[in-house]
């Protein structure tokens, strides 16, 4: 199973020309806890998204500004000098990373809203649909695993194996935001996804390898 806690294998230490690991744990923590609280929040609210269209509504006029605004500024603070060292010593992007070395907290944090915005439509969604599936409330994890999967990668079915890609969730919300990349057409894609998909089949194979595990613990 990947670790994130791993810099050569997953973190953005491996781009940073004086690694810092502590720092690159830190950032991971960051976005994992923020992520957690969005469907956490989610699965604590009886509001729902209830369909695909529904949700590309929602973030195309979401004016929610004040979710998690404090753990959002927070996690912009420890991001800002991970993305600038990213810039000023590798060669990803290397026609715009003056954008990247003039990234500031207030930029980020508009980056992280969007990110936070399109995570808590597509885990609603997602919630919804199993509990329409199962007739009970949605497993968190299962939740979490399913939103994160989607939201990366919105063409391939979940796996369900391998844990949170933190790392590739750091990359969506803080690189391709600080260039200007618009992440609403991969969001939408990832909500017509869920919206195929097979969550009851999921949710059994999900019970089971759960099972499996405490078994085996």
């Amino acid at each position: 199973m990947p670790d994130e806690r791993e810099p050569r294998k997953a973190s953005l230490a491996t781009r940073v020309p004086a690694p810092d690991p502590g720092r690159d744990r830190r950032l991971l923590d960051a976005v994992g806890g923020l992520f957690d609280q969005v469907i956490d929040r989610i699965l604590l609210s009886a509001d729902r998204v209830t369909s695909a269209a529904e949700g590309k509504r929602l973030l195309a006029h979401d004016d929610d500004t004040e979710l998690l605004t404090d753990t959002v500024q927070r996690v912009a603070v420890v991001a800002t000098p991970v993305v600038r060292a990213v810039a000023r010593g590798s060669r990803f992007l290397p026609r715009v990373p003056w954008v990247l070395v003039a990234t500031t907290t207030t930029s980020l944090v508009v980056t992280l809203r969007t990110g936070v915005s399109e995570v808590r439509v597509l885990g609603s969604l997602l919630a919804l649909r199993l509990e329409q599936a199962t007739g009970r409330p949605a497993d968190p994890a299962l939740v979490k695993q399913l939103t994160l999967e989607l939201y990366l990668s919105p063409k391939r079915t979940p796996t369900l194996t391998g844990g949170l890609p933190l790392g590739r969730l750091v990359r969506r919300w803080l690189f391709r935001g600080a260039i200007g990349r618009d992440t609403r057409k991969a969001a939408g894609k990832a909500l017509d996804a869920a919206e195929r998909l097979d969550v009851a089949t999921l949710e059994s194979l999900w019970r089971a390898s759960t099972r499996a595990g405490r078994g085996h613990a």
